[in-house]
């Protein structure tokens, strides 16, 4: 493969259509598919909106993050739960989704237009660099006038992300927003969004104290301007069906290879969590309704973990099956996600609001969400936050703040990984069977083979900045707690 094809494929694709707000239009258009156009703003956008599930459901980030942080777990070939070397590459998100929004963006059809496609822009970046780390940011997507970016250090791409989301935000104008699939081109549920995001990115680099003052500013800026508040003003993406299944739906498409993991089932059960009831599903047929919480041992081996399937064909599968219809839904930023970030931030001390208060928010939206009514005081006790601050990581209330934290982003695997690596919450035991050397949790993906033979000086400089090399026990730079229980 050319240099020039991994970073950006600007002006080698293009994309026809009419502007369009449903994802059953996007692509009826009656154009030559060889002919050469100037690329559709409106088309370019709908396009990786409705590509976006797989980043909170099934896409390797997503998934093999959701092994680690087990909420799910393997059980027909076991590798990824068992931490085989996840050398994984991230060009396609370049070549792909960043690409198009950059084409979007030079393009200029107007302003909001622009500010949708850098804010769809930092999502995807933020997955990325969470995954590996340094990757290229500043120096990407400049087509052949760079072919061979720079990786920056993950610390630049965190405030690079928040300065974009901040200039975004404040810069939406009445100019109409044409192909948007999600929030049908609505500027308020734009800078909700944005706002939301901007909150999770400074929570995730809460434990760097050098960003303190960057972090703390960037939370109270997202909580002032507005953030998600209610389950209507999600960000997620509704399939229609058909042509356009949900992401979820094809995880059992023919096949049953992961399972809800033991480890959440057990959390559940010992709170008697009534989303259990829709976590978990006895069978992998889209749209039965029976329950299940027969978790599946994290982390064997697969002679082992098929054993025990076989001998509980009721195990828990990845959601209840009337949540993974064709035309269901991926989430992707939740209510429950971003009142808990602000539980986080006033435990910090960065935010004048009330913990509790905006602890049990969270916890009430994810309850709704998931059809599970609201939260009793019993349930909440378990799991008690006051307004006490307590910013170590090692006391009870970032203990209960991250574990609710991880059980409500479920089963966005992005989410829980990133909890977890920074918390340590909730405690996990590395899989039995893992194939590593090192038997630990993986911390990162590593970089792969093609960035060596492409792009060589690069990434061989962003590995000299990695404690302990290109490794997946390494850690990105956001990761600086000590470890627990060996992990």
């Amino acid at each position: 493969m050319k240099k020039i094809y991994l970073y950006t494929l600007a002006g080698a694709f293009t994309f026809l259509g009419a502007g369009c707000n449903k994802l059953k239009d996007f692509g009826d258009v009656n154009n030559n598919p060889a002919a050469t156009v100037t690329p559709i703003p409106s088309a370019l956008l709908s396009n990786v909106e409705a590509s976006l599930g797989g980043y909170g459901s099934t896409g390797t980030e997503a998934i093999s993050g959701g092994q680690y942080a087990q909420y799910f777990t393997e059980t027909q070939y076991s590798g990824t739960s068992l931490y085989n070397l996840p050398q994984n590459s991230f060009t396609g998100n370049y070549a792909g989704n960043l690409n198009n929004l950059q084409l979007v963006i030079n393009q200029n059809p107007n302003k909001n237009m622009v500010n949708v496609a850098k804010i769809l822009q930092q999502y995807i970046f933020w997955i990325v660099t969470d995954s590996w780390g340094d990757v290229p940011y500043s120096e990407a997507l400049k087509g052949s006038a760079n072919i061979l970016p720079k990786y920056d250090t993950q610390e630049t791409i965190y405030k690079g992300m928040i300065t974009t989301l901040t200039d975004a935000i404040n810069s939406f104008d009445s100019s109409a927003i044409s192909g948007d699939i999600i929030y049908g081109g609505d500027v308020a549920s734009w800078k909700r969004m944005a706002n939301s995001l901007k909150l999770l990115i400074a929570v995730q680099m809460s434990n760097v104290s050098s960003a303190s003052t960057i972090a703390s500013t960037a939370a109270k800026e997202a909580v002032a301007s507005g953030v998600i508040t209610d389950n209507s003003q999600n960000f997620l993406l509704q399939y229609p069906g058909g042509n356009y299944k949900s992401a979820w739906w094809n995880l059992y498409n023919g096949r049953k290879d992961f399972a809800e993991a033991k480890t959440l089932t057990d959390i559940t059960a010992s709170t008697s969590d009534p989303r259990q009831a829709a976590f978990g599903g006895e069978s992998e047929a889209a749209g039965n309704v029976n329950t299940s919480s027969i978790g599946v041992p994290y982390g064997l081996a697969r002679l082992t973990v098929t054993a025990f399937t076989d001998a509980n064909p009721k195990w828990a599968r990845v959601l209840r099956g009337d949540y993974r219809l064709e035309n269901g839904y991926v989430m992707l930023i939740s209510a429950a996600e971003t009142w808990l970030a602000r539980a986080e931030a006033a435990n910090l001390g960065w935010t004048t609001e009330s913990t509790s208060a905006a602890y049990k928010s969270g916890v009430t939206a994810s309850f709704a969400q998931w059809g599970a009514g609201t939260p009793s005081t019993a349930y909440l006790n378990q799991f008690p936050v006051t307004d006490t601050k307590d910013a170590d990581i090692t006391h009870t209330q970032v203990k209960n703040i991250s574990t609710q934290r991880w059980i409500s982003s479920y089963p966005d695997g992005h989410m829980a990984w990133d909890i977890w690596r920074k918390t340590g919450w909730p405690s996990l035991t590395p899989a039995p069977d893992a194939t590593n050397s090192s038997k630990k949790i993986v911390r990162r993906f590593v970089y792969a083979t093609s960035e060596y033979n492409t792009n060589g000086a690069n990434v061989n400089a962003a590995v000299a900045r990695l404690t302990g090399g290109d490794s997946q026990d390494s850690r990105v730079w956001w990761d600086t707690r000590k470890d627990k229980d060996n992990n």
